[in-house]
């Protein structure tokens, strides 16, 4: 007998439609459906699958997976079917999800959030860079560098900003996330909150309080991250911002404090301040302190000349806020003196989202932090339980939990796929934007690799001196002894068009004279890797435009 869980039931007249187009299947001999139990038991041929079933009951509307079977016979494709449980509904859990339902497994998905698609869609990347693009465009009205252009004040209404923002939001869920799930048989989703019983089951509670069994072959966890909250006293008891309410608040403050020094600190302090806030930020470090000091160095001039107030080396002790104070409620302490905002942004990094799923039951260690600890293959050390994103110690950018999620989506089907991050780019889009790839010169010496380098500063790249934006500079990092380019920084505008280059050239294991010799179409900003690239060899100031 085969048994599946079905959703968006309301009344019993939806279980006698279900059941009548169940038996309607050429195959099925038996089919009782319960809107009380949310269940279906079927009895069914072998030539009937279980992707048949859940098809047919997806064209009335309702959801359905696979809850547990007694029969050891059930065909996918006229062979046995892995069943698949994944934990999350990001970009890690999807890709998994195609690529195992491409190898021939039924996937179940399970998410407690009130709607699918993660972090990246819904709080993460894309409301973020439509604010920060918004901003930039501000900006732009404020400050350009054409003489024959008119600065003006621009208008700004953050109300019909935060709607567009939030339709777009929408309209790439559905089309990326709801749509595939909606045209993809072998793949259910099932709304709950899922905690580990043991290695092969998973207790999930339903948003109705009763609980499910769900039993699987393999489990990948992908339940993402969440901000970060330090314990700064009294800050618990403030109305504070994380990302989340800075992306779709409403209203501008007018002071924002910003505490941390994260990628999302950094991209947020600029554009509240390009929305028209004063902004004081608060690194405990140095700006981007992991990096090569110099991108750190000028992107901290570049604030300071937007009017941004960095404080380095600098941390909260205590916060406080009053509301009955309407001009500035947010108080606080720190070792560089008492600030006082209208408004605070909490922006110190992000959290496995892990405590919930009883890992210890199932074997799974994570680190201190509670990440999920992985290897090359996604693996946890639990053979059938494996981990992508946010949640796992790798690093958190969306394109890596969606390589991570298709690998292991390939390993759990009998395949072998490992995740190499040696030439993995990042970006930081900030203005001039940062981007890396690779090894930095401290990075190699580590390593114990002797390095030769040589920076670029922008005012030597053609399409930025035709543009007038000639901020920041390009840096190549490369072995003394054979040239091979073994690392790119850049600090630039659009300097995240230029970086792709850079890992291309890396994973190539190119010389700079190779890139150097390369041909780039002139008066485009990744020219500057060719020139840079030149500077190993040659004084680019004494060649002529577009010199070979």
């Amino acid at each position: 007998m085969i048994q599946l869980t079905i959703q968006g039931m309301t009344c019993e007249h939806c279980a006698t439609a279900i059941e009548k187009a169940l038996l309607e299947i050429e195959g099925i001999e038996q089919a009782t459906v319960s809107y009380e139990n949310s269940r279906a038991e079927i009895t069914a041929s072998d030539a009937v699958t279980t992707t048949d079933m859940i098809t047919r009951i997806k064209k009335l509307g309702y959801s359905a997976q696979v809850e547990n079977t007694s029969s050891s016979r059930i065909q996918q494709h006229k062979k046995s079917t892995l069943h698949i449980a994944i934990i999350g509904s990001g970009s890690a859990a999807f890709a998994c999800a195609i690529k195992a339902a491409e190898k021939g497994a039924t996937v179940t998905m399970i998410e407690n959030a009130e709607v699918i698609g993660g972090c990246c869609v819904n709080v993460g990347c894309v409301p973020s860079k439509i604010l920060i693009r918004a901003a930039q465009l501000a900006q732009q009205q404020r400050h350009n560098p054409f003489s024959g252009l008119e600065n003006h004040a621009p208008t700004l209404n953050r109300q019909l900003l935060t709607q567009q923002q939030t339709a777009r939001v929408d309209e790439l869920r559905q089309a990326k996330y709801e749509k595939i799930l909606e045209a993809n048989p072998a793949i259910s989703l099932l709304k709950g909150q899922a905690r580990f019983k043991d290695a092969q089951t998973l207790i999930v509670r339903k948003h109705d309080a009763t609980e499910q069994q769900l039993t699987a072959d393999k489990f990948l966890i992908a339940t993402g991250s969440t901000p970060h909250i330090p314990p700064i006293k009294g800050l618990a008891e403030t109305p504070y911002w994380t990302s989340t309410e800075a992306l779709f608040a409403e209203n501008i403050p007018h002071h924002l404090v910003v505490i941390g020094s994260s990628v999302i600190a950094l991209e947020l302090a600029q554009a509240y301040r390009r929305l028209g806030s004063e902004i004081t930020l608060l690194a405990r470090h140095t700006l981007l302190y992991r990096e090569d000091p110099l991108l750190g160095e000028q992107l901290m001039a570049y604030f300071e000349k937007e009017g941004i107030t960095v404080l380095t080396q600098t941390q909260a002790s205590q916060v406080t806020h009053e509301a009955t104070n309407s001009g500035r409620p947010f108080t606080l302490q720190t070792n560089a003196g008492v600030l006082h905002s209208d408004q605070l942004l909490i922006s110190t990094g992000r959290q496995a989202n892990t405590a919930s799923l009883n890992l210890s039951k199932a074997g799974v260690t994570t680190t201190n932090g509670g990440a999920i600890i992985v290897d090359e293959s996604l693996q946890t050390r639990v053979p059938n339980i494996y981990a992508a994103g946010d949640c796992t110690q790798l690093p958190q950018y969306v394109y890596v939990a969606a390589a991570a999620g298709s690998r292991a989506g390939i390993n759990m089907t009998g395949g072998h796929a490992t995740l190499d991050l040696a030439t993995m780019p990042a970006v930081i889009f900030t203005d001039p934007q940062v981007a890396t790839v690779g090894l930095s010169e401290a990075q190699a010496k580590e390593q114990g690799i002797k390095t030769k380098s040589r920076v670029l500063t922008m005012d030597n790249v053609p399409r930025a001196l035709a543009n007038f934006e000639t901020d920041g500079f390009i840096k190549l990092v490369a072995k003394a002894n054979t040239g091979q380019l073994i690392g790119a920084q850049i600090l630039a505008h659009e300097g995240g068009e230029l970086i792709q280059s850079a890992a291309l050239a890396i994973y190539n294991r190119m010389t700079v004279s190779d890139l150097a010799e390369r041909l780039f179409p002139y008066l485009t900003m990744v020219e500057g890797l060719k020139l840079c690239a030149q500077t190993f060899s040659m004084d680019v100031n004494a060649l002529s435009c577009c010199a070979g």
